[in-house]
């Protein structure tokens, strides 16, 4: 945790200095609205490069490069600008997000490895705002305000919320197909939870579960470096996060509530129809 502590600080400052500078658009990925930018690709190889040097037999797999296994059992997890459009309009809402977690020793070759994976340590670092959220497996989830002096602040999910009463993050694909059918579930949904929020960071949507801003996050067709620091933290402050129909939380559906709100939430998403939308 501290490693990832360590160089989610030092990556987040490279990406706040580049942002500074101004930014521009040096690809499209999914559709030609979803982007990456050169700093999108400079935070993650100066990650990588930090990481081999302290853990050189340690596996990366990160949103803007090739992945590798590495021969040590653990596997790095990174996404280097988590909500890289805010990133690129100038909102604040984006953070950097590194996870690391141990392979299934006896996983068949050829799966991505997260399938494969638990997490173990992650840290996600939002430098527009000066927070920095960490979890180690066991050992909770961890809030600092850098900008105020003081111990770090323990984060527990919020307690026995109904449905009814719930503030739910989400997010959206960047597909128009995939956006509309995600339009029809939020739409049956709304008028059965307090309100909806959409930050454009899953990272920091999964992290304001565990402090308390959101009471759940619910987000289809999200890749594994999206959440898998955030999932982290969010677990160790007493969320419970899956998928559908309690398999593991994955790109088909991740949603992370307090328990008794996870059940809730859960069939409400499959009243709306989120098992058979695109």
């Amino acid at each position: 945790m501290e490693t990832a502590r360590r160089i989610a600080l030092e990556a987040g400052a490279l990406a706040a200095d580049r942002r500074r500078e101004g930014v521009s658009v040096a690809a499209s990925k999914s559709s030609d609205v979803d982007v990456v930018t050169a700093a999108d690709r400079e935070t993650e190889a100066l990650i990588r490069a930090l990481i081999a040097a302290e853990r050189p037999h340690d596996g990366f797999y990160g949103e803007e490069s090739d992945a590798t296994t590495g021969s040590s059992g653990l596997v790095w997890v990174v996404d280097p600008i988590d909500g890289t459009v805010n990133y690129l309009y100038g909102n604040p809402t984006w953070a950097v997000s590194i996870a690391v977690g141990e392979l299934d020793p006896d996983a068949a070759a050829g799966h991505e490895p997260t399938a494969t994976w638990r997490a173990l340590a992650g840290a996600v670092y939002a430098p527009s705002v000066r927070e920095l959220y960490t979890a180690s497996a066991g050992g909770g989830a961890w809030l600092e305000l850098l900008d105020r002096e003081g111990v770090p602040e323990r984060l527990q999910v919020n307690a026995d919320p109904t449905l009814a009463h719930a503030l739910v993050g989400t997010g959206f694909s960047y597909i128009a197909e995939r956006r509309a059918a995600q339009g029809a579930v939020l739409g049956a949904l709304l008028p059965r939870v307090r309100d909806i929020r959409r930050g454009g960071s899953a990272a920091l949507d999964l992290c304001a579960v565990a402090s308390g801003r959101l009471d759940a996050y619910y987000e289809r067709h999200i890749n594994p470096w999206d959440h898998a620091a955030g999932a982290l933290i969010a677990g160790e402050a007493g969320a419970h996060v899956a998928g559908l129909h309690g398999a593991p939380a994955t790109a088909e559906l991740l949603i992370a509530a307090e328990p008794g709100l996870f059940a809730a939430l859960h069939a409400a998403l499959v009243e709306a129809g989120i098992g058979t939308s695109a």
